[in-house]
């Protein structure tokens, strides 16, 4: 897959209209996903449509990672967390740079696949995690809207940081020894986001892309779930 196969962005002003702020960030709320109640603490993002396709992906063994070292990059309040623990990974890092959600993840994957198979870490993207952990399967639904639909700076971490974060998400993964041999890197974005940009980040630090998923909602957003292997290390 090259970039130039990929749609644009879709226009300003619709990006910001499809994605504009509840006004509930900052209040304890709850959600439900496959059956299960999770509680949502303020400040940690309610997960969308698209956090449910991964996960759901998770559960289904379609992004396998039973006996598999798996990690969840943005885990928010954890339903990819909680799908790897179901579905029998050999361990599962919840990584967040907020730090209500990683403990929310943790719990949660402790009370609904448990055991302690899940290591909380607060970082930006890789920072602070150790070297050679073998990372087997990555997924990341990143803040990648295009462009700013709030001031807040807690929207503004879970909605909208750009392409750039992707940037520094690959230059990093291409740089550290965090990935086993074979690893697969799942990364979820729609035409909110710019997907061309997204994937020459990808391509520039060496990795080979391909479309694991793609679906139209029939409003004009066109969510795609990539694949990336052959991480240069």
């Amino acid at each position: 897959m090259t970039p130039r196969e990929l749609p644009p962005p879709l226009p300003a002003d619709r990006i910001a209209e499809l994605n504009r702020p509840d006004g509930s960030l900052h209040t304890p709320r709850t959600h439900r996903w496959n059956d299960l109640e999770l509680d949502l603490p303020p400040g940690v993002f309610k997960p969308g449509l698209t956090s449910a396709m991964v996960a759901d992906r998770v559960l289904s063994g379609e992004i396998e990672t039973r006996g598999r070292r798996y990690l969840a990059m943005g885990c928010g309040v954890g339903i990819e967390v909680i799908a790897a623990g179901l579905r029998g990974a050999a361990h599962t890092w919840a990584v967040d740079v907020h730090p209500a959600s990683v403990e929310t993840a943790v719990r949660h994957h402790r009370r609904f696949a448990g055991g302690d198979a899940c290591t909380g870490v607060v970082a930006d993207l890789l920072d602070g995690l150790p070297e050679g952990l073998g990372i087997d399967v990555v997924t990341f639904n990143p803040p990648a809207v295009s462009v700013p639909v709030a001031d807040d700076p807690d929207v503004v971490r879970n909605v909208c940081q750009g392409v750039a974060l992707l940037e520094r998400f690959f230059a990093q993964l291409a740089g550290r020894d965090v990935l086993a041999p074979g690893a697969e890197v799942f990364v979820i974005a729609s035409n909110t986001a710019d997907l061309p940009g997204l994937v020459a980040a990808a391509q520039g630090h060496g990795f080979d892309a391909e479309l694991a998923l793609r679906h139209d909602w029939g409003d004009g957003v066109l969510t795609h779930l990539f694949r990336f292997t052959g991480c240069p290390r």
